[in-house]
């Protein structure tokens, strides 16, 4: 039984696709790309993953390792990361990425998406949701980086996929556009 710390901590929930993936993958060593406040690494945490959450914003990471202090989640290691460098330093048996890649230099994704699969562990899994932007849909908010159609499972050839969507959602704010949601084993 997990003690509802978004609740206690004023977080957003845990994604529902991480809240999903949680259910198949057996807790190991896991990857919080762009974890904000923790709301996804709490979660994680709680099930038995021993996670490295990482984020750009210094007062996110701060927050998220006060709330694991203050309820003794050891098995959270919280670090300040730019993952524009795409250069992480040790390998992991799940990497999630959850509405993130959108807010990174347009220029550098391929990058990001190369260095996860490089550091996943053979058997492992990648979780990618994606903001995209097409003809039928176009994104109706100004992100730094939108994934095309069929762009994101592209990226995934010769991985099993778990799950691949492409498919209208509605943010947080009410805006609604298409998101590529990819859950991915890679080969072991």
């Amino acid at each position: 039984m997990t003690v509802d710390l978004h609740s206690r901590y004023g977080l957003s929930a845990t994604h529902s696709e991480v809240v999903e993936a949680g259910k198949i993958i057996e807790p190991c060593d896991a990857l919080d790309m762009g974890c904000s406040n923790g709301r996804n690494s709490i979660h994680l945490s709680q099930l038995g993953f021993n996670i490295t959450a990482v984020d750009n914003n210094p007062n996110a990471i701060h927050m998220l390792q006060q709330i694991a202090n203050a309820e003794g989640l050891t098995n959270i290691q919280a670090q300040v990361y730019d993952l524009n460098e795409a250069d992480l330093d040790s390998d992991y048996g799940f990497i999630a990425c959850t509405v993130t890649l959108m807010f990174l230099d347009p220029a550098r994704v391929g990058a990001v998406i190369a260095d996860m699969q490089a550091r996943t562990l053979p058997g492992g899994y990648n979780l990618i949701v994606c903001a995209m932007s097409t003809d039928e849909y176009p994104c109706p908010v100004p992100f730094r980086f939108t994934l095309g159609e069929g762009e994101l499972g592209e990226a995934y050839e010769g991985w099993e996929l778990v799950k691949y969507n492409e498919e209208l959602g509605t943010m947080h704010n009410g805006a609604q556009l298409m998101f590529a949601t990819l859950l991915a084993r890679k080969p072991s």
